[in-house]
C-alpha cells in the first residue's frame, strides 16, 4: 500500500508507539503520550503534522512510562510516573495523560500525589509545528521551512506560518497556565494524597481562529462528538456472540477499528468511506477502500456504496501523465498536502492503480445485490462502463486481452497491483519484472467485472449487451488459463512481463484468481496444494512469496510477508472451489495470530515459520488499524458462513461450515434488505429470524456470477 511517490514503506514507528485514528485525524506519539518530532510522530489533520512537538515534563523530568491503553481507536490513556532525583526507585508523583484525537487533540493531564507530605510541581509543555506533509514525515525528508510567527495571549498560544502563498496556524489553549511563546507551565503545590487536574486542547486555526470543533471530556453522562459517533455506528452494526471469546474479541476489535476509520466525503458529508489505514493513509484509497467495504458489507452496505460514489465523483476524464489519470480509471489515493499537489500539478489525487478501476465495478455487482434502490445503482452504471472503457482503450494498450500497467511519469508507482513496492513482481531466480506487466490477479478482477456487468445488464432486460460482456469473460478465461499456467510447475505464473514471458515466481496473486472464478476446475487442486505448501504456508497464513523462491525474504514488505487481506481474499477462493479444510486452516491461523496483538490484526507480519518462532513477527513499519485487515476477520468468518444476500431475487443463502472450535454464534441486528435479522450456528447448523417480506433463506451458495449470467443466456429461469 506504498504511497504515490513513495515505493518504500514508512520508517519505523519505534517501540510501543501509540496510534489514535479518528476519520481522516490521527496521532502518534511514544508510549509516555510525548511527541519528538525526530521521529514519524504527530498529531496529523488534513495529511499536514500540524503538532511536532508536545513533550510534558515535571519538575524537569520526563515522565516514565507505565502503561498506554487505547480503549476506543481516538482515545489513550497514557500511565507514567515521575523519577525521583534522590536515589529512590519509587516515586510518589503519577502522571495520568487522557488524550483524544479529532481536528486535533485534547488532553486532561492529572497529577497524583501518592506522598504522606506536600509535593511542589512545575508542570512544562514544549509545543512545537512543523507543519509537514504526511509523506515528508512519513519518508523523513523535511525540506520546507515554514516562517512561524508565535503568540501568547491570555491562556492561549496561537502559532500561525507561511510558505509561499499558504497559511497554516494552530492555537493550543491551556487554561491557567503562564503561557510563553514556547510553550506553557503550570506551578502548584500538591497536598499528601492529593491531585491536580487540568484539560489542554489543540486544534487547527484560520488567521488566528481555532476550528470550531467542541472537545467534550466524557464526564459523567456527556459524551464527545468522537464518543456520539462511535455510539450511532454501534447501533446500526450487527451484534455478535461466539462460543470462542478470544476470537469474539477479534471481530469486535475489527467492528470498533472500521468504525473509527471512516471518513466523510468532503462534498457530500452524508456518504461515509473507508479509508485505507493508520498511521499514513488516512485517506480515500481506491484498491484499499474498495476490498475494505467489500469485505464489510454484511457488516455495513452503505459503506462500499459511499465508497462507489465518492471514486465515480472522481473518476477520470482526461490523460494526464504527471497524475496518470486517463478517460474512466479510477483513482489510487486522494491528498491534501502541499508536495502532493505540487508533484500532480495542482491536482490531489493519483492515478496509478491498474486494479482500481475493475475493482469498482466487481463492487458494484455486488453492492446492487445488497437491495439499495434501482435509481442508485442506476447512477453508477454508466461509471461502470466507462471503466469497462478504460479496460479496452487504455488498460489492453496492445490490445492482447490483458490488462498490463506501466507508469506514465519517472515519479509514479514502478508497479500498480496491490504488490506496490518497487521489488514485489520478480520471476522465480528473484530478478525483477519489467513492465508492461499484466499481473495474473488483475485479469481475475477484470473477467469478474465484465460478469459483474454482464448480470446486471441482463437484470435489466439489456441482452446484447449481458452477451456481449459474458463473451469477453468467457475468453479472458480461455486465454489466461492458456497464457499463465505452468504446467512443470503446477501453479499460474503471477504476471506476464513486458515481452509476453511468464514470470514464475510462486506468489499468494493467484489465490485471488480462486475467488473470481477464472482457474480451470483441473487446475485449482494444485492451485490449492501449492498454496498450502510448507513453502507457502507459514502456519501463520499463507506468504506473499514461496521461500524457495529468489527474491524470498520472511521480513520484506511483499517477498514472504503474510498480508491478512491476502489470506482472506485466498480462503474465500479455497471455499468456493470445495478445498473448505484448506479455508480453515487459513481462517483458524489468522484469528489465533490476532491474540498476539490484543485482537487487532496488523496490515502484515513477517513470514518466518511459525515452528520456528511461536508467535507472529511484527513488520516494524505495518499500518494498524489498517482497513482491510480491520475487515478481515468479518471476511474470514463470512466465507466460513458461506454468507451472502440477492435481494432482487428474494434470496439470502448461508451454509456454515465453521471449525468446532469458534463454537455458537449468535448474530443479532444484522443489516438485510432494509431490515435487521438475527441469525444462529450451532455445530454448523444455521437458524434465521426476522427475515424480510419477500426474502428466503436457503441452505446452499448462493449462485456465483458465472452461474447466474450462464442461465440468463440461456434464457433460463433459476
Amino acid at each position: 500500500m506504498a504511497g504515490w511517490n513513495a515505493d518504500t514503506a514508512a520508517g519505523p514507528l519505534g517501540p510501543g508507539t501509540v496510534t489514535l485514528v479518528e476519520g481522516s485525524s490521527f496521532c502518534i506519539s511514544s508510549p509516555n503520550g510525548d511527541i519528538h518530532p525526530e521521529h514519524p510522530h504527530g498529531v496529523f489533520f488534513e495529511d499536514t503534522r500540524i503538532l511536532s512537538h508536545w513533550n510534558l515534563t515535571v519538575n524537569g523530568q520526563t515522565i516514565e512510562p507505565l502503561a498506554a491503553e487505547t480503549k476506543v481507536p481516538y482515545r489513550a490513556l497514557f500511565v507514567g510516573r515521575i523519577p525521583r532525583s534522590d536515589g529512590y526507585a519509587d516515586s510518589p508523583l503519577i502522571v495520568e495523560r487522557l488524550r483524544e484525537v479529532g481536528a486535533g487533540i485534547q488532553e486532561q493531564v492529572t497529577v497524583r500525589n501518592y506522598s504522606p507530605g506536600p509535593a511542589e510541581c512545575e508542570i512544562s509543555l514544549r509545543i512545537g509545528t512543523d507543519f509537514a506533509d504526511l509523506f515528508e514525515v512519513k519518508e523523513a525528508r523535511i525540506q520546507r521551512r515554514w516562517e512561524e510567527t508565535r503568540q501568547a495571549q491570555g491562556d492561549s498560544l496561537m502559532i500561525t506560518a507561511a510558505w509561499q502563498d499558504v497559511r497554516k496556524g494552530i492555537v493550543a489553549q491551556a487554561p491557567g497556565a503562564d503561557v510563553a511563546p514556547d510553550g506553557l507551565t503550570y506551578r502548584f503545590s500538591l497536598a499528601p494524597h492529593g491531585q491536580w487536574s487540568t484539560v489542554l486542547t489543540v486544534v487547527p486555526s484560520i488567521e488566528g481562529v481555532g476550528l470550531a470543533t467542541p472537545f467534550v471530556h466524557p464526564d459523567g453522562d456527556e459524551l464527545s462528538p468522537r464518543d456520539r459517533r462511535r455510539q450511532e455506528w454501534v447501533a446500526k452494526i450487527p451484534v455478535l456472540h461466539m462460543g470462542n471469546r478470544s476470537i469474539e474479541r477479534t471481530l469486535r476489535r475489527s467492528y470498533d477499528d472500521l468504525g473509527a476509520l471512516r471518513i466523510e466525503d468532503p462534498n457530500h458529508p452524508d456518504r461515509v468511506v473507508v479509508a485505507a489505514g493508520a498511521p499514513w493513509f488516512m485517506t480515500l484509497f481506491g484498491r484499499d477502500s474498495l476490498w475494505a467495504s467489500e469485505m464489510s458489507l454484511p457488516v455495513d452496505p452503505s459503506l462500499a456504496l459511499g465508497t462507489l460514489q465518492t471514486l465515480a465523483d472522481r473518476q477520470g476524464t482526461v490523460v494526464d501523465p504527471m497524475s496518470e489519470e486517463e478517460p474512466g480509471k479510477i483513482l489510487h489515493e486522494v491528498r491534501l498536502d502541499v508536495s502532493s499537489g505540487l508533484a500532480l500539478g495542482g491536482k490531489s489525487a493519483y492515478y496509478g492503480s491498474v486494479d482500481a478501476t475493475p475493482l469498482f465495478v466487481t463492487v458494484l455487482g455486488d453492492v446492487s445485490r445488497w437491495g439499495f434502490a434501482k435509481d442508485t445503482i442506476a447512477a453508477l452504471l454508466p461509471h461502470a462502463d466507462r471503466a469497462l472503457e478504460w479496460i479496452r482503450d487504455y488498460g489492453d494498450k496492445d490490445g492482447d486481452g490483458f490488462v498490463e500497467y506501466e507508469r506514465l511519469n519517472d515519479r509514479g508507482l514502478i508497479n500498480q497491483g496491490w504488490k506496490d513496492s518497487w521489488d514485489g513482481i520478480n520471476f522465480a531466480d528473484g530478478s525483477l519484472a519489467e513492465p508492461p506487466i499484466a499481473l495474473c490477479e488483475v485479469q481475475a478482477y477484470v473477467y469478474d467485472a465484465y460478469l459483474a456487468r454482464a448480470w446486471m445488464a441482463y437484470d435489466v432486460g439489456d441482452a446484447a449487451l449481458g452477451t456481449e460482456l459474458a463473451e469477453r469473460a468467457a475468453l479472458l478465461k480461455k486465454r489466461f488459463n492458456e497464457q499463465f499456467w505452468m504446467p512443470d510447475r503446477g501453479y499460474y505464473a503471477v504476471a506476464l512481463d513486458r515481452k509476453k514471458r511468464q514470470v514464475d515466481a510462486c506468489a499468494s496473486n493467484m489465490g485471488h484468481c480462486l475467488l473470481f472464478g477464472l482457474l480451470d476446475e483441473d487446475k485449482a487442486p494444485l492451485v490449492a496444494e501449492r498454496l498450502m505448501s510448507p513453502e507457502m504456508f507459514s502456519g501463520w497464513g499463507v506468504r506473499t512469496l514461496s521461500s524457495d523462491m529468489g527474491a524470498y525474504n520472511p521480513a520484506s514488505y511483499h517477498n514472504g510477508s503474510v498480508w491478512p487481506h491476502d489470506n482472506a481474499i485466498i480462503a474465500a477462493g479455497l471455499m468456493r472451489y470445495g478445498f473448505v479444510a484448506e479455508a480453515q486452516r487459513i481462517s483458524s491461523a489468522l484469528l489465533e495470530a490476532a491474540e498476539f496483538s490484543d485482537g487487532r490484526l496488523p496490515e502484515l507480519f513477517c513470514g518466518f515459520d511459525r515452528e520456528q518462532l511461536a508467535s507472529p513477527v511484527p513488520y516494524p513499519t505495518a499500518c494498524s488499524p489498517q482497513a482491510w485487515a480491520a475487515t478481515t476477520p468479518i471476511q474470514l468468518i463470512t466465507s466460513m458462513m458461506r454468507y451472502d444476500a440477492h435481494v432482487s431475487r428474494g434470496g439470502f443463502w448461508m451454509d456454515p461450515a465453521l471449525p468446532e472450535s469458534y463454537g455458537e454464534l449468535h448474530i443479532s441486528n444484522a443489516p438485510m434488505a432494509g431490515g435487521r435479522i438475527t441469525i444462529d450456528i450451532a455445530n454448523s447448523v444455521p437458524s434465521v429470524h426476522g427475515l424480510p417480506d419477500g426474502m428466503e433463506f436457503h441452505q446452499g451458495h448462493r449462485p456465483w456470477l458465472t452461474e447466474l449470467v450462464e442461465q440468463a443466456g440461456l434464457g433460463r429461469e433459476d
